[in-house]
């Protein structure tokens, strides 16, 4: 089976799996089985979108280590959690590549094909702080995991609107050996959530994940 890695994160009681995806759909269909709400939700899926799905939840029912899955679904603002359970849950898809995390921590992650053209929109998501210290420390990896790091605090916030360039702030950062160990804040309605956060290089793909650690009103 191509699960490339699986972790254990005893730093916020946190399991994360990246699995690649060489299996066709009835690699996936076959080894679980759905709940209601669950057929609900994929009748709108295309094929490529449907097999990421079912790779993803495939890959967070291995994780758990139990022979009968639980129901995961999606909340009004489109966030994957599951039914009857103390773990909250994240899940990322670019190109080959799924990761998922579960915890007992409100957690979020991202994994991202490297691409040149996601300078683009630097200055659209950065703050002015964040730029500075991006053009001081460049590196296409540098830049991936500024925008990993906002879209993990994003799905940590878990509601649909937020500026991602004025209410989320990732701290300065350096890499070394190929991982990122830093922190950021979610500053939104009056509220300031301040998270911890990680990054890993993987050849051609930069993960970042993120937690919860402290929320307090600002007012």
């Amino acid at each position: 089976m191509p699960l490339l890695d699986f972790y254990t994160l005893p730093e916020f009681d946190a399991k994360l799996g990246v699995w690649e995806i060489n299996e066709n759909i009835s690699f996936f269909r076959d080894r679980i089985d759905l709940f209601p709400e669950e057929y609900e939700e994929i009748e709108i899926l295309k094929a490529r979108k449907l097999l990421e799905w079912y790779c993803s939840r495939y890959l967070l029912h291995i994780m758990s280590n139990r022979d009968i899955r639980g129901a995961c679904l999606k909340d009004e603002f489109g966030k994957p959690y599951l039914k009857n359970s103390e773990y909250h849950i994240s899940m990322s898809h670019s190109h080959e590549l799924t990761a998922v995390i579960a915890s007992r921590s409100i957690v979020g992650i991202d994994i991202q094909y490297k691409v040149e053209k996601i300078s683009r929109i630097a200055g659209r998501v950065l703050s002015e702080f964040e730029l500075d210290d991006l053009h001081q420390n460049y590196s296409l990896d540098a830049l991936h995991v500024y925008w990993g790091a906002k879209e993990a605090m994003y799905k940590i916030y878990g509601r649909k609107e937020i500026d991602f360039k004025k209410e989320l702030f990732v701290d300065a950062f350096t890499i070394q050996d190929g991982h990122v160990f830093s922190s950021g804040d979610i500053m939104k309605a009056g509220i300031k959530t301040e998270c911890w956060i990680r990054a890993q290089i993987l050849q051609d793909y930069v993960m970042v994940y993120a937690w919860e650690k402290t929320k307090k009103n600002l007012y």
